[in-house]
Protein backbone atom coordinates (compact mmCIF):
# COMPACT_ATOMS: atom_id res chain seq x y z
CA UNK A 1 0.00 0.00 0.00
CA UNK A 2 1.41 3.47 -0.91
CA UNK A 3 2.42 5.72 1.95
CA UNK A 4 2.16 9.50 1.92
CA UNK A 5 4.84 11.41 3.75
CA UNK A 6 6.14 14.94 3.72
CA UNK A 7 9.52 16.34 4.66
CA UNK A 8 9.08 19.30 6.98
CA UNK A 9 11.98 21.56 7.89
CA UNK A 10 10.94 22.71 11.38
CA UNK A 11 13.61 25.45 11.54
CA UNK A 12 12.48 27.12 8.32
CA UNK A 13 8.82 26.71 9.34
CA UNK A 14 9.35 28.28 12.78
CA UNK A 15 11.53 31.10 11.43
CA UNK A 16 9.00 32.01 8.73
CA UNK A 17 6.23 32.14 11.34
CA UNK A 18 8.09 35.02 13.04
CA UNK A 19 7.83 37.21 9.91
CA UNK A 20 4.15 36.71 9.02
CA UNK A 21 2.72 40.03 7.86
CA UNK A 22 6.08 41.39 6.68
CA UNK A 23 7.47 41.97 3.20
CA UNK A 24 9.88 39.29 1.97
CA UNK A 25 11.91 38.40 -1.05
CA UNK A 26 11.79 34.64 -1.57
CA UNK A 27 14.22 32.95 -3.94
CA UNK A 28 12.86 29.67 -5.26
CA UNK A 29 14.24 27.09 -7.63
CA UNK A 30 12.15 28.83 -10.34
CA UNK A 31 13.02 32.46 -9.59
CA UNK A 32 12.33 35.12 -6.99
CA UNK A 33 9.12 36.55 -5.59
CA UNK A 34 8.62 39.68 -3.49
CA UNK A 35 5.51 40.17 -1.41
CA UNK A 36 3.81 40.12 1.96
CA UNK A 37 3.94 36.83 3.85
CA UNK A 38 0.32 36.02 4.72
CA UNK A 39 0.50 32.46 6.04
CA UNK A 40 2.96 29.69 6.85
CA UNK A 41 2.05 26.00 6.85
CA UNK A 42 4.40 23.04 7.38
CA UNK A 43 4.62 22.42 3.61
CA UNK A 44 3.98 25.84 2.00
CA UNK A 45 3.81 29.60 2.45
CA UNK A 46 1.32 32.11 1.08
CA UNK A 47 2.66 35.35 -0.38
CA UNK A 48 0.46 38.28 -1.38
CA UNK A 49 1.87 40.09 -4.39
CA UNK A 50 -0.33 43.09 -5.26
CA UNK A 51 -3.83 41.56 -5.14
CA UNK A 52 -2.76 38.00 -6.03
CA UNK A 53 -1.95 35.15 -3.65
CA UNK A 54 0.93 32.79 -4.41
CA UNK A 55 1.37 29.42 -2.73
CA UNK A 56 5.04 28.37 -2.56
CA UNK A 57 6.21 24.97 -1.38
CA UNK A 58 8.82 25.27 1.37
CA UNK A 59 10.87 22.56 -0.36
CA UNK A 60 11.25 24.92 -3.36
CA UNK A 61 12.64 27.83 -1.28
CA UNK A 62 16.38 28.50 -1.64
CA UNK A 63 16.57 31.58 0.60
CA UNK A 64 14.41 34.29 2.19
CA UNK A 65 15.31 37.94 2.74
CA UNK A 66 13.13 40.30 4.82
CA UNK A 67 12.65 43.70 3.16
Amino acid sequence: MPQLFSLVDPYVYQTLQTVIGKMLTVETTRGSLRGKLCDVQPDHIVLQINSSMFFVRIQQIVWVFPN
